[in-house]
């Protein structure tokens, strides 16, 4: 695979040196705004020292997967570890982003590449001033082909620079887009916004330094809700490799309170693009300090439910409590 210099940032297999010290902590990460967004100040919650806020991102959906955003607090009932905990946070405001969109660009995505790069642009002009995203491709290396920005002529002509060829750093790619999206901290309550990245691939991994199950353990520490888009390959040959990165990337999405996606036609990509950016603009943000004052790093499992028929509540599985200063 070809890529040029300038201007982008390139992570070859030195990728290693950024592969040290995974972070522990599972802190809310609070990007600078682009831009001066209306005031939320009233809406947003109040974060004081002492207070562990454990914040979610809920997605409620119908009988017919259509999104509902006409609830308050008192439909929702979050559990931890079984136990209820009252919900002291709720909000419906429609918060800016932080995404990165990541593009498999090993030599198999050849063919695929120009229809994949149309959706991923189509996905990028739904963007809003106050939202903020990167576009990184993978294929034997990983290359942040454009920084976070909110230029949206900036964000497609980066994509459209991806080019294919080479095997595929998938695990690479999600870690360095973990570790970007908690470089950009807020520096007020109005700066905070909801974290996503967006994965397009279509086979397993093959390259990668790094083990699934570390870049599981980052992702499940981290507030970024995972997208994953599995392209099957037609090969029969390659059905068991795709099988495998089927399961990796249903976990990565179900762990992190995102959605995966196996469009059967290539063409169906744009409309799942726009899915995801429907869901985006669909959630709830719900937050609770724990019953369980125990400082002790074990996992806590979350389970979210809504009083109304037919509707289902979707939330990253849990989290890692804190630990002893």
């Amino acid at each position: 695979m070809t890529h040029a210099s300038t201007p982008r940032r390139t992570l070859l297999a030195g990728v290693a040196a950024c592969l040290l010290g995974v972070a522990s902590g599972g802190a809310q990460t609070r990007p600078q705004s682009p831009t001066s967004p209306t005031d939320r100040s009233a809406q947003e919650p109040s974060f004081r020292a002492g207070v562990e806020l454990v914040s979610l991102n809920v997605t409620v959906t119908d009988g017919t997967a259509r999104y509902i955003t006409d609830l308050e607090s008192e439909h929702f009932q979050v559990f931890e570890d079984g136990v209820k905990q009252e919900v002291t946070y709720f909000s419906k405001a429609h918060l800016p982003i932080a995404l990165a969109l990541l593009i498999d660009t090993s030599a198999s995505m050849e063919a695929r590449l120009p229809t994949a790069q149309e959706a991923a642009i189509g996905f990028s002009k739904r963007l809003r001033p106050q939202d903020l995203a990167e576009v990184v491709d993978f294929d034997s290396r990983v290359v942040v082909l454009q920084p976070f920005t909110n230029k949206v002529e900036q964000l497609e002509q980066a994509i459209r620079r991806t080019s294919a060829g080479g095997s595929t750093s998938m695990y690479n790619a999600v870690y360095i887009a973990l570790k970007d999206i908690k470089k950009i901290v807020a520096s007020s309550v109005d700066d905070i916004r909801r974290q996503a990245i967006i994965v397009l691939s279509d086979g397993e991994d093959t390259s990668s330094l790094l083990p699934f199950e570390e870049v599981l353990d980052l992702a499940k520490r981290s507030e970024t809700a995972i997208y994953t888009i599995g392209l099957r390959l037609t090969d029969p040959a390659a059905s068991r490799g795709f099988k495998e990165a089927e399961f990796v990337l249903r976990q990565l999405a179900q762990e992190t309170g995102g959605r995966p996606f196996f469009p059967s036609q290539l063409n169906d990509l744009a409309t799942v693009y726009d899915q995801i950016s429907d869901e985006l603009s669909s959630q709830y943000t719900v937050g609770y300090t724990s019953r369980n004052a125990k400082r002790d790093g074990t996992w806590r499992r979350i389970v979210v439910r809504v009083n109304r028929p037919s509707a289902a509540a979707r939330t990253k599985q849990g989290y890692f409590a804190p630990t002893s200063r």
